[in-house]
């Protein structure tokens, strides 16, 4: 006698019309539950040019970075033979004297590169000098060279 086996094939197919449902569904209630604000931005009042310099202004620390990234403190008084951070530390203890918290006034040309801005800020802050002002040239004169 034959016996025949029959194999049962069950037909594994994963239905993908309620998950594609689904998705859709979900992409609907984000669009229409989602708002799109503007997001507000930072106004920053900067400050004008003024020829009038004050008091504190003529009694500060004016640290110059021209264009190239070189410094000069006080106005090309004490123009600096490079541009190491050590240098710049040296040349401000100097120039702060007695003075234990001196106010610092950092004045960068436009083009100036960032690191150099960073670098000043870095030697008034190893050097505890916490009183800092900025100020922004359109054109600071090349710093010369001896």
């Amino acid at each position: 006698m034959k016996l025949r086996r029959y194999k049962i094939h069950d037909d594994f197919r994963v239905n993908l019309t309620p998950l594609i449902d689904t998705v859709f569904l979900l992409l609907i209630f984000f669009m229409m539950t989602t708002t799109f604000n503007r997001e507000t931005q930072l106004k920053i009042n900067l400050p004008e040019v003024n020829n009038e310099k004050s008091v504190e202004q003529q009694q500060s620390i004016r640290i110059i970075i021209d264009e190239h990234g070189e410094y000069a403190i006080n106005d090309f008084e004490h123009t600096l033979i490079n541009s190491k951070l050590d240098t710049l530390k040296l040349a401000l203890k100097k120039a702060a004297g007695e003075k234990t918290d001196p106010s610092l006034l950092i004045s960068a040309d436009k083009n100036a590169p960032h690191y150099a801005v960073v670098k000043a800020m870095e030697a008034a802050r190893d050097l505890g000098f916490m009183k800092l002002s900025f100020e922004a040239q359109q054109n600071v004169e090349a710093i010369p060279y001896p």
